[in-house]
């Protein structure tokens, strides 16, 4: 597979077939969430509250559960969507070249259930060069559990 996004081909099967009805997709999502991943919408811009999020762990699909990202590629872009230098796994996310505007994009899908996430451009930091711009109503965030310190830790007395 190039490293090149815009040169990357999805699976025949990709998006994968939804394991849901469209009523139970829209009961199990907000209307947002439901426009942005199940019918490629866009939050508006600034609209999240997880792209301002810092704190350490793993951002999950909203519709799945998926771990997609780890916040430690997660940076700020300056474009109002969350944005990471690459997916937490490689099969974490597909891709798919989306014709909507008069420019080509390449598309993100989260693997296991095929919600829309966002895009990914060629303008993002080292090492990878990407930006994955994912929209936030698409995302959960799972902050990383606390470290125990010594004074938690049980001791054998």
């Amino acid at each position: 597979m190039s490293s090149n996004p815009s040169q990357r081909s999805a699976p025949a099967d990709f998006p994968p077939p939804a394991a849901k009805s469209d009523k139970d997709w829209r009961a199990s999502l907000t209307e947002d969430q439901y426009r942005v991943m199940r019918h490629q919408g866009t939050e508006a811009a600034w609209s999240s509250a997880l792209n301002g999020e810092k704190r350490s762990g793993a951002f999950l699909c909203a519709a799945c559960q998926a771990p997609l990202f780890a916040s430690g590629d997660k940076y700020d872009s300056g474009s109002g969507w969350p944005s990471f230098t690459r997916p937490a796994d490689k099969q974490a996310v597909g891709t798919s070249v989306d014709h909507k505007l008069i420019v080509p994009r390449t598309e993100v899908h989260c693997s296991a259930c095929g919600g829309h996430l966002g895009h990914v451009f060629e303008d993002g930091p080292r090492p990878t060069g990407l930006r994955y711009c994912i929209n936030g109503v698409a995302l959960d965030f799972k902050p990383e559990a606390p470290q125990a310190t010594a004074s938690q830790t049980p001791t054998d007395d």
